[in-house]
């Protein structure tokens, strides 16, 4: 949510800041509509002002036997029209709210202009991509008989979901598990449980609501499934001020996720990418404006450090202003190396948000020995999508003869088991 002060006092480095989002300009827009709201609230401000100032003449009159019927009719008067411009006043702050919460976040100064992933700008590769003896294999390829039973799937729910059986169930629980002991033993994040089920204002807060409802899935009583635990995680502080002392918050879950992947069509059909269910450990930071450009480097560097301790090759992305989430001030994309592609996909997004979602949040903190609060700042990111990090193990640890080694990380989590024997079934 954006400050109306600020584009007040700002309005051409909104307009500016929009630009790069490929936005033409709104600041004339909502200062009309802000100015408006103002001048209907100084209108019914005077309006009450001078109905006591008036009901206190005739009072006075009466008690000088003067003929108080001018002020009577004043005071009529004006009875009459303040509701009429409360209402307005109402009416015209909703329309302004409105418009600033459909309005994206800015992005910072250093994130770079462009349209789509193609301007991402890259910041660094870690590892080293592995060789094979023989051609490598797609996940899609390898998985079914390793527990990936998509056609199972399909049946059950229908496309874009799939039935893990086995091995492959096996290696999901595992991977689950090792992410989220490494974010809570070595890194510090609070390990929770969070609802998979949430009301319009959790929705609204982290900004799926209103403008991307449609990506989203909606039970019959009116409650969303979370399409992240980022939803549930960053919400927990909303309409509350913390101490600064309490901050930073750093909260973790692994929880499933749910997506409708409207306008997704034709876009990994195929295998285990992109689906409707999946499960994520999520990662949530809340901290103050000073240490929030600290906490993004921090808490991207978590999630880079499961890659590296799993032995896979990755790289750093910063998306441009056209590739970035609707909350997002700034995001680095991790992507890792699938070897049956032969090319890098996202395997985790970390972004911080400033104070954008907090404003919808009303979530605020009191400094150190200060009167006036401030708003918190809010960063997520994903340590690891869990299902993309199958994939990823499946395709960079494959063997010619279909089995699938285990990263030494992972065999304390399966009995020190070497390899995932392939199984015809």
């Amino acid at each position: 949510m954006h400050d109306i002060r600020f584009i007040r006092e700002n309005p051409a480095a909104f307009d500016t800041a929009l630009a790069k989002r490929g936005l033409s300009p709104l600041s004339s827009g909502l200062l009309a509509l802000d100015e408006k709201r103002r001048a209907l609230q100084t209108e019914a401000q005077a309006a009450q002002a001078r109905r006591n100032e008036a009901s206190k003449e005739i009072g006075a009159a009466k008690a000088r036997r003067d003929d108080p019927t001018d002020l009577m009719a004043e005071v009529a008067a004006l009875k009459e029209r303040m509701p009429a411009l409360e209402a307005e006043e109402k009416e015209v702050g909703a329309k302004l709210h409105e418009r600033l919460a459909a309005i994206p976040n800015l992005p910072l100064a250093d994130v770079p202009q462009g349209a789509d992933e193609e301007d991402n700008a890259l910041i660094h590769e870690r590892g080293t991509p592995p060789s094979f003896a023989f051609e490598a294999r797609e996940h899609d390829a390898i998985g079914p008989a390793l527990g990936l039973d998509f056609e199972t799937g399909a049946t059950l729910a229908g496309s874009r979901f799939t039935f893990v059986r086995g091995s492959a169930a096996r290696l999901h629980r595992a991977l689950g598990q090792f992410m989220l002991d490494t974010l809570t033993r070595d890194h510090g994040y609070e390990e929770t449980v969070v609802p998979l089920m949430v009301r319009d204002e959790i929705m609204f807060g982290t900004g799926q609501l209103p403008k991307f409802a449609e990506d989203s899935f909606r039970t019959t009583d009116g409650r969303w499934l979370i399409p992240t635990s980022e939803v549930s995680l960053t919400n927990t502080v909303r309409e509350q001020i913390l101490a600064e002392k309490a901050l930073p918050l750093r909260f973790t879950a692994l929880s499933p996720c749910f997506r409708s992947e409207a306008g997704s069509a034709g876009r990994d059909t195929r295998g285990y990418i992109r689906q409707h269910q999946f499960e994520k450990v999520e990662m949530v930071s809340i901290t103050t404006p000073e240490a929030s450009e600290a906490e993004h480097e921090r808490m991207t560097a978590c999630a880079e450090d499961i890659l590296t301790r799993l032995g896979l090759a990755f790289r750093r992305m910063k998306l441009c202003t056209g590739d970035m989430g609707f909350s997002a001030a700034r995001t680095y994309d991790l992507e890792v190396w699938l070897p049956g592609q032969a090319r890098y996909r996202e395997i985790s997004s970390c972004s911080t948000c400033t104070d954008f979602q907090a404003r919808r949040m009303n979530a605020r903190y009191r400094p150190e020995g200060e009167k006036q609060t401030r708003f918190v700042h809010t960063l997520n990111g994903s340590g690891l999508a869990v299902g993309r990090t199958v994939v990823a193990v499946i395709e960079n640890y494959q063997q010619e003869d279909g089995s699938v080694a285990v990263p030494e990380a992972l065999k304390p989590y399966l009995g020190g088991l070497n390899r995932f024997e392939s199984v015809s079934r």
